[in-house]
């Protein structure tokens, strides 16, 4: 890992952290531009030489404060984190313009930008990518806290900036009777971030990903301009952004659909003994529609021996509760193990707030995450989950969870979220959460590798968060007939390739 890091970070040597550039300084030294020849941040010793490119004048600030570039070297996964990764400066944006200048700044002289989401609760704010996605070796990290406020919210959409997290986004909309018709299970992460690799959610089999309920994003290019782009204007730019992995620009305003929220949800969750009677009930009832929310996972049984399945559907409502027997009519006999709860729509889309808690006491939270995020075609998919349930134990999960659940492929829209080429496919979403001290997290990347390889020969598609290790003929395979598109759009709109290299795409 360590040797694919440095490769990253290219042969420059790092410059002295201990500044501040284009606002106060923290320690006796300020930055005041790039130096072309040695490639490192020049001193005000060195204004007056004609090989520095003086940074341009910033309301924000950018900075090489040593605790703000470890800050930004790490991320959730903390599989990367550390030297290597380290970014020789942030950008805390004090608007649009500011990151305008810096993209034009950076292509001029061949430095690296990425967005980093820096989402979570509490103290715990960092980027919440798992195998260093939002990483930029040597080059400018900008901290999308800069760029975090709702700006207008409609009858039917909302316009935020890209530092939003969505559970900013859903506390605001429901105090107007409205939500965002598809969020993810974890709602402190970026709207910018999450709509760049796709995003999904309980509401996919209606509503799509996350970036399917996106109408418009404005965009910085890699050529310095600020431009919006719809599915009508500019499509090429919008489909490349949107599941494209940040290569083709940094988002930095979103307009996205709104719906009226319901009041409350009544959730069932069904438990099944076997994943062939899991596979019938869960096509059964996504096929026939009758639920607002349909998810699922595999789980270990009580006593410890082996596995079972979860089906997890919401039935919404505002004042007359829906009748259970008739949503529950026709399905397997897994009445008597059922758990229904009738909730706030609130309290369940912030759910994993006491799990979240859950994790961090146990320590859970803040441990390597070798996470496996995958699309199964279903007709598939019962033969690869009788081999999970042979490769994993309860030393696999941790602390973590298996989600497990299908939707139709008809729903997603945006061309460069890769899905198997059959109508029905299967959220496979390993997120290992390793138990503290875990020996072996390498052993779980290099099972993770194998199980992405069965996948594959099985027409499975990967999603584009997880931590596998991909080739560029890896990448390659997986966007197929769309990678000639994808690379002709990465060569218009980031002609420089200066953006997001953590993703090795185009290493």
């Amino acid at each position: 890992m360590s040797s694919t890091q440095r490769n990253a970070a290219g042969t420059a040597a790092e410059p002295s952290r201990r500044r501040v550039l284009g606002g106060i300084a923290t320690t006796a030294v300020a930055i005041v531009g790039w130096n072309t020849v040695s490639q490192t941040w020049a001193t005000a010793a060195e204004a007056g030489s004609s090989d520095v490119v003086p940074v341009p004048g910033l309301v924000g600030t950018l900075e090489t404060a040593p605790a703000t570039v470890e800050a930004f070297a790490n991320d959730f996964g903390h599989l990367f984190d550390g030297a290597p990764s380290k970014p020789w400066a942030v950008l805390r944006p004090g608007g649009v313009d500011d990151i305008v200048k810096i993209v034009n700044y950076a292509r001029a002289n061949g430095i690296k930008v990425a967005v980093n989401g820096q989402g979570g609760t509490g103290n715990d704010i960092e980027s919440h990518s798992v195998y260093g996605q939002a990483r930029v070796p040597g080059g400018i990290s900008i901290d999308a806290k800069g760029m975090s406020k709702i700006l207008t919210i409609g009858s039917d959409h909302a316009v935020v900036e890209a530092g939003v997290t969505w559970g900013q986004l859903t506390d605001a909309t429901l105090k107007v009777g409205k939500t965002p018709p598809a969020l993810p299970d974890y709602l402190y992460i970026s709207v910018g971030g999450t709509i760049s690799i796709g995003g999904i959610g309980g509401t996919v089999q209606r509503y799509g990903l996350l970036c399917d309920t996106v109408q418009s994003i404005d965009i910085i290019t890699g050529d310095g301009k600020l431009v919006t782009a719809t599915a009508t204007t500019r499509p090429e730019l919008f489909n490349a952004a949107l599941s494209g992995g940040g290569q083709v620009g940094i988002i930095v305003r979103v307009k996205v659909k709104l719906i009226p929220a319901p009041k409350r949800s009544v959730i069932f969750s069904l438990f099944y003994a076997n994943v062939e009677t899991y596979l019938a009930d869960s096509e059964k009832v996504l096929a026939e529609g009758r639920f607002q929310v349909h998810a699922g996972e595999m789980l270990q049984k009580p006593d410890g021996s082996g596995w079972r399945y979860k089906l997890e559907v919401g039935a919404t409502y505002n004042t007359t509760p829906p009748g259970r027997e008739a949503l529950l009519c026709g399905l397997q006999d897994v009445r008597a193990d059922a758990v229904i709860e009738d909730v706030s729509f609130r309290d369940y889309m912030f759910r994993l707030d006491g799990y979240e808690a859950v994790l961090k006491e146990g320590g859970h939270w803040y441990t390597p995450k070798p996470w496996l995020s995958m699309f199964l075609p279903a007709s598939k998919t019962k033969q690869f989950m009788k081999l999970v349930e042979q490769e994993l134990d309860a030393t696999s999960l941790g602390g973590g969870f298996l989600l497990f659940y299908p939707f139709f492929t008809s729903k997603i829209k945006r061309p460069l979220a890769m899905m198997p080429n059959e109508s029905v496919v299967y959220l496979f979403d390993l997120l290992r959460f390793p138990n503290p001290g875990e020996p072996n997290i390498q052993g779980m990347i290099d099972q993770n590798r194998r199980l992405y390889d069965i996948a594959v020969g099985l027409g499975a598609k990967r999603y584009l968060v997880g931590s596998i290790p991909m080739s560029g003929a890896d990448w390659q395979k997986h966007f197929g007939n769309r990678w000639t598109g994808f690379v002709n759009a990465k060569k218009k709109f980031d002609p420089n390739n200066i953006f997001t290299p953590g993703q090795g795409f185009f290493a």
